[in-house]
């Protein structure tokens, strides 16, 4: 059996309405999956350590609201930022506890239901983004990361965050998550190509799964094989590896 290698140059860089549609699906899947939790699916540990399945959602929703609103926004970013440096955190993890932290209150029924009531707000506003926007930079305050656009945060990070985030959830209630070539195969293919130009180094990868494929760059370089999602899961610093492998890629 001949298997097709993608060289990872000719994967297409997401375009803002393809990403918008990604975003779309994933909205959908991440409500969908909202929708079956029980009782105790919400008080399940994660894999985002201190974080049950009702903080992990929380955490989705407080970015929801700053999607949807650019005053929200700037609020959690200054909120974040004092924070920040008077604990002498991240500011990402100081905005991320203030997410947690202001849905505290929120009952499973009540988080489920600002979820689907923020979904398309979010979608809305990442949508209507201005183009001139997306082309700007901003410092994230992450180690070793150069300043990023707006285009990335929005077009890219967001959705992996969720894509991710569904995964955390999937993994810590033991539900099968909803995976598909189309959607999560163009997310995974995008991590790919991130992780790629961020080691620099040739390599050959074979991913295994509806979300996977087989990749290529340069010639010889270590070949590897893992499962899709636990290669984005690698990636994201919920698993360690060993070379190549050792290369973050946000989520």
């Amino acid at each position: 059996m001949i298997i097709e290698m993608l060289d990872v140059a000719d994967i297409p860089a997401l375009e803002h309405d393809e990403a918008m549609g990604l975003a779309a699906v994933e909205y959908d899947r991440l409500l969908e999956l909202v929708d079956r939790l029980t009782a105790d699916d919400w008080a399940r540990e994660t894999d985002c350590p201190g974080w049950d399945v009702r903080d992990m959602v929380s955490h989705l929703l407080g970015f929801m609201k700053a999607n949807a609103d650019h005053a929200e926004a700037a609020r959690q970013v200054a909120v974040a930022a004092r924070e920040a440096q008077e604990q002498g955190i991240l500011r990402l993890d100081a905005q991320t506890a203030l997410h947690v932290r202001e849905h505290a209150g929120l009952g499973p029924s009540e988080a489920a239901a600002a979820v689907h009531e923020w979904v398309p707000r979010a979608l809305a506003g990442r949508t209507a983004t201005p183009a001139d926007v997306r082309g700007s930079t901003f410092s994230t305050g992450l180690p070793g990361e150069a300043d990023w656009t707006y285009g990335y945060l929005i077009d890219v990070v967001f959705t992996r965050d969720l894509w991710m985030h569904r995964v955390d959830i999937c993994r810590a209630t033991g539900r099968p998550m909803q995976l598909t070539s189309e959607h999560d195969g163009r997310i995974v293919a995008d991590v790919v190509a991130d992780w790629g130009r961020r080691h620099g180094q040739p390599f050959t990868l074979r991913l295994d799964g509806p979300a996977g494929g087989s990749f290529v760059a340069g010639q010889g370089g270590p070949d590897i094989r893992l499962d899709a999602v636990e290669f984005c899961r690698m990636l994201s610093g919920r698993g360690s590896g060993d070379g190549l492998l050792a290369t973050r890629v946000p989520f």
